[in-house]
């Protein structure tokens, strides 16, 4: 990792360096993570570090246990499983209850093209939070603030996962959304409920096909 300049900012930029780091597989699964030798690695304080672990265990990214330590979490297959099955219905329902406008629209193919740009420059972190926000919007749209939250914390869940993703569908993620893209914008919800499920669950099965831990 970079060491970090010292300027007002320092937690989250110590936050974005070693979420970047689990992301991009530079810190392994299992994984421990002590505050001295990342900021040590950082060339910081130690506070910093305590907060950026902090707020990584919130999003689930990391295990902190007393006495022993964070370390950067590992997934079972019935954690994955979980997870996109509850994707699934979620982001299934969002396309139904959403409001499609123009904006929305132009959102969501603005969306695409960052992807498209993203995945050609190899920013792994940054098509991995594209991803993201082009499912939020389509959330965002149902006006479901409840909705939003829930779907936003099982997102933030599985970023671990999405990560895994990358080197396995990264690529489909532009055609895949298009596709919902498309549907929406010709006003057929059936299709793009259809694109949705088939997007999801493409991931899920090529996840499960290929973790290694147990049920």
């Amino acid at each position: 990792m970079i060491k970090l300049a010292k300027i007002p900012n320092l937690t989250e930029l110590t936050y974005r360096s070693i979420k970047q780091s689990v992301l991009n597989g530079t810190l392994g699964e299992l994984s421990r993570l002590t505050e001295e030798s990342l900021a040590t690695q950082l060339g910081i304080s130690k506070s910093p570090v305590r907060e950026a672990l902090n707020r990584l265990e919130a999003e689930g990214l990391v295990r902190i246990e007393a006495r022993r330590g964070a370390y950067v979490r590992q997934f079972s297959a019935k954690e994955i499983r979980d997870l996109y099955e509850l994707r699934e219905v979620l982001e299934v329902h969002a396309i139904d209850a959403a409001t499609i406008t123009p904006k929305l629209l132009s959102d969501l193919s603005n969306s695409i093209n960052r992807t498209k740009k993203f995945l050609k420059n190899g920013n792994k972190l940054e098509h991995i939070e594209e991803d993201m926000r082009f499912h939020g919007l389509i959330t965002a749209a149902t006006g479901n603030q409840e909705l939003c939250h829930v779907l936003e914390n099982v997102q933030q869940k599985a970023l671990l996962c999405r990560s895994k993703s990358y080197e396995l569908s990264a690529t489909t993620a532009p055609v895949a959304h298009t596709k919902i893209y498309l549907a929406l914008k010709k006003d057929s919800k059936r299709e793009a409920r259809l694109a949705m499920r088939d997007h999801i669950v493409f991931v899920r099965e090529r996840l499960l096909a290929t973790f290694k831990t147990p049920d």
